[in-house]
């Protein structure tokens, strides 16, 4: 059987979805069950209805679709707008939701309001735009203005699925992540197919501009440095280390009372795809697998999650690269949606830091694999049993990608981990749990538990940078007690490319990016 174009599986995806909406919600409204088994159910039968209601409207739509014969008048521009602003209210009010809890304890209905709902947008802006499901012969002219168009639709439609993955976990029995992800596949296929008619008229229209993508190709990330710490107390570290001995290395420490210490492992990741076939030093290879560098993801602003002015925001990929992974690529202009690459920087400095990146885009978790490492049995926490945590069924992985200068502050995590480097090179200074009681810890935080990080800023005790925020503020640590944190012993180490840094429960860590970085860590116990 011949496969459907991709803008046919596209819609009969959609159109799937739509209906699973509506019964879903036909079914809690209909029935007498007060428990009622759906998740969509705990939101109250009223926002219920209201997501009912835009579901049916966009259903008659998709029914009016017939494969042979594409209208491009399906949706007028007041129903279209009356209906995504009906969405947007119940994806609103849903995301309201997640500032009365911890994310751990929202309920999931909400995330499943808002999963819905965002889906049924998608869907509903799919059918509106004629640039996706018309197939009339156009000029060429003509084709690349469509196609300029399609760009900033396929933007908004990226955004609205990504929002739900990032902000709202993808939640869903039914319809959720597996779906958004399938609908991102399908979307992508239909821009390639797309955009093969940019590559056909140009020979007919040369580009007079080239692409950012096109210079990615034979670029890769700068390395320059701008600062490199002297290392004084080198991490003990080797060359290969089968999982067997990382066992017995666990095992069998120097100090039974301390436990294992860290240890570097050279080239442990050096077959990774991330390293070798897919290269993730190259800005072209990272846009290849972001949509063209149009998916989202969330960034911290600023050089420390513990300095005054620091926040967060959400960014396209394509943004975070330019503006600010590697400002040496701005130089290029993109032609993508018509307008200038910008070169302008206000001297901010961004981090995509502890984002679970691969579970919101598993083409790059391809390129990566979990150590064996991680499949050994780790002791407990040396000092405090309190720290330990359940046994986790799989390694925690998170995605940490920044220009020069990103600083994550010194903390401890209550897990194992694996740090490694795929790109960049990275400072990393290491505290034993046994002078937990020297790190200064400190205490909640406008509301937020901060214990697991500690006051003193080792890049101001150091020299190597200025004291952030009011000198005179009674938070910030006296001369006397800099003096006496500067004495506590500490291993430090710079990791490269390949390299894997086993950093044991508890231990205190400093890590500073020192030119562009992207690294991985996986948590485990």
């Amino acid at each position: 059987m011949a496969l459907l174009p991709p803008t046919q599986r596209l819609l009969d995806f959609c159109t799937v979805a739509v209906s699973g909406v509506c019964d879903e919600c036909n079914s809690i409204l209909s029935s007498t069950d007060e428990s009622r088994n759906s998740l969509l159910a705990g939101c109250g039968l009223a926002l219920v209805n209201l997501l009912s209601r835009q579901a049916s409207q966009i259903s008659t739509y998709y029914q009016a679709l017939q494969p042979e014969n594409r209208r491009t008048d399906i949706v007028t521009f007041d129903r279209h707008s009356l209906v995504v602003k009906r969405l947007d209210d119940i994806i609103s009010i849903s995301y309201s939701k997640f500032y009365a809890y911890l994310f751990k304890d929202l309920p999931t209905c909400w995330r499943q309001l808002y999963t819905d709902a965002s889906i049924l947008k998608f869907c509903l802006n799919i059918i509106s735009s004629p640039h996706i499901y018309s197939h009339s012969k156009e000029s060429s002219k003509a084709q690349h203005e469509k196609l300029g168009r399609l760009s900033v639709e396929l933007n908004e439609l990226i955004k609205t699925l990504d929002l739900a993955l990032i902000l709202a976990g993808a939640a869903g029995e039914q319809r959720g992540r597996g779906w958004i992800e399938k609908a991102l596949e399908l979307l992508r296929e239909f821009w390639v197919s797309s955009s093969s008619i940019a590559g056909a008229l140009a020979v007919e229209r040369p580009t007079k501009r080239q692409k950012f993508s096109e210079i990615g190709t034979r670029t890769t990330f700068s390395t320059a440095e701008l600062f490199t710490p002297p290392i004084k107390h080198p991490v003990k570290s080797v060359d290969t280390l089968p999982m067997e001995s990382f066992q017995i290395y666990m095992d069998s420490p120097r100090d039974s009372t301390l436990g294992p210490e860290p240890l570097i492992i050279h080239g442990a990741i050096q077959s990774w795809p991330a390293l070798t076939t897919n290269p993730w030093k190259k800005p072209s290879y990272l846009l290849s697998q972001t949509f063209d560098g149009r998916r989202l993801v969330p960034i911290e602003i600023g050089r420390s999650y513990v300095d005054e002015g620091w926040g967060q925001k959400i960014i396209t990929f394509d943004e975070l690269l330019r503006q600010y992974i590697d400002p040496s690529l701005s130089g290029a202009q993109d032609e993508r949606d018509g307008e200038k690459a910008s070169s302008t920087q206000d001297g901010s400095i961004a981090y995509l830091a502890q984002h679970p990146l691969f579970t919101q885009l598993p083409a790059l978790r391809n390129d990566i694999l979990i150590p064996d490492y991680c499949y050994t049995a780790p002791p407990p926490h040396p000092t405090e049993s309190t720290m330990d945590q359940p046994e986790l069924e799989e390694p925690l992985l998170n995605a940490w990608f920044g220009p020069p200068g990103t600083i994550t502050p010194l903390h401890t995590d209550p897990y194992h981990n694996i740090l490694t480097q795929v790109v960049g090179r990275k400072y990393v200074r290491l505290y034993s749990p046994l002078v937990t009681q020297r790190m200064q810890a400190r205490g909640k935080e406008n509301g937020v538990e901060m214990g697991n990080t500690s006051l003193m800023d080792v890049g101001v005790v150091e020299g190597w940078d200025a004291i952030y925020g009011d000198e005179d503020d009674e938070d910030q640590p006296s001369k006397g007690d800099i003096a006496a944190f500067s004495e506590i012993p500490f291993l430090d180490c710079i990791l490269e490319p390949g390299d894997a840094l086993y950093i044991p429960i508890g231990w205190w860590h400093y890590v500073r990016g020192l030119s562009v970085s992207f690294s991985v860590s996986f948590w485990w116990n």
